[in-house]
């Protein structure tokens, strides 16, 4: 049988807001609700969050027609406030999340490692939406 190796697919975004901001929007539920969906039709109805080390969180991802919906969630394995978020997903991937702050913004970098329902360029674009309506969400407000 053949092994294929996966490499970690890679999203990133700058945000025009201080680190303290980025932070907070990326880490608490009333704002996660706000933002955490990759297209209009969908949304984010609920979000829990427990940000330490063995800390869990779930949200759930929902279509607004009601036809769908399911949870997104995982375990911390590491935070470091303002710059470093590492966790496991229900299904054994793992997720990192980089704050670094720059001249121009806060740069934000997630990387995951993929799975295998739908294709990279699906989930690098699914993720990367995510990622946008965050920005837009914590620049607007």
């Amino acid at each position: 049988m053949e092994t294929i190796e996966k490499t970690k697919i890679i999203v990133h975004t700058s945000v025009q807001a201080p680190i303290d901001k980025v932070w907070e929007y990326f880490t608490e539920p009333t704002h996660i609700c706000q933002w955490n969906h990759a297209s209009d039709d969908w949304h984010c109805p609920k979000a829990e969050n427990d940000l330490q080390v063995g800390g869990k969180f779930s949200y759930t991802m929902a279509a607004k027609d009601g036809s769908f919906q399911f949870d997104f969630g995982g375990t911390y394995t590491q935070v470091i406030k303002n710059k470093y978020i590492g966790y496991i997903l229900g299904d054994g991937r793992e997720v990192e999340v980089c704050f670094e702050e720059m001249s121009d913004g806060i740069q934000l970098v997630e990387s995951f490692d993929p799975e295998n329902e739908n294709s990279q360029e699906q989930q690098r674009f699914g993720w990367q939406s995510i990622l946008d309506n965050f920005k837009k969400h914590t620049e607007e407000n």
